[in-house]
């Protein structure tokens, strides 16, 4: 199988940044102190990244810049999509948990799809500060990345909003709902 092209044609790019930009200024609570020319200018040089965030948008994350690592001098997009990505549902949380079915194997994984998309996963904390911004997944759940212990004895976590709380529970890694996908997360 041949690799996917990482990168983005001059006009994919430029549809990209305006979706961006206005998502970007529609929701500015999620990114106080963060300036819009600041982060296109650091988009610009990252090809890959780019290439990224667009295969995170055009699977319904709707990625928007929640952060600035002062340390590194990165921001971070997370999904901010009001429900789980429509185009990352219907996944197992690993390989492992896909291989374990029997009958009835979903395409994919949530950790390969990350992995192929050049995203991680949210774990906990991620998720959990997500949700600081806004009510998400309050009729879908998404995976979170999940502690190697946990893991180890076949379980996988996951995340949803319901009666205004945030609750997370566990899972069979095997397992995959229609409403169930992942969010994820990206430095630039």
């Amino acid at each position: 199988m041949k690799p996917e092209n990482r990168e983005l044609t001059p006009d994919q790019a430029t549809e990209l940044l305006a979706v961006l930009r206005a998502r970007f200024l529609k929701h500015m609570a999620r990114h106080s102190g963060c300036e819009w020319a600041m982060v296109l200018a650091r988009l610009e040089k990252q090809g890959e990244k780019m290439w990224s965030l667009y295969k995170m948008e055009k699977t319904g994350g709707e990625p928007d810049v929640v952060g600035f690592d002062e340390l590194t001098g990165e921001y971070i997009f997370y999904d901010c999509a009001p429900e789980t990505p429509l185009g990352r549902r219907n996944t197992c949380y690993d390989r492992a948990g896909l291989e374990s079915r029997k009958e009835h194997r979903p395409e994919t994984s949530a950790m390969d799809m990350a992995a192929e998309m050049g995203i991680e996963m949210l774990d906990e904390k991620q998720y959990r500060a997500l949700q600081e911004l806004g009510d998400f997944d309050t009729k879908t759940s998404s995976w979170l990345k999940t502690p190697a212990d946990i893991r180890k004895l076949g379980g996988a976590l996951f995340g949803d909003r319901r009666y205004g709380q945030v609750f997370l529970y566990h899972n069979g890694a095997q397992s995959y709902y229609g409403a169930r996908g992942f969010r994820g997360t990206l430095r630039t």
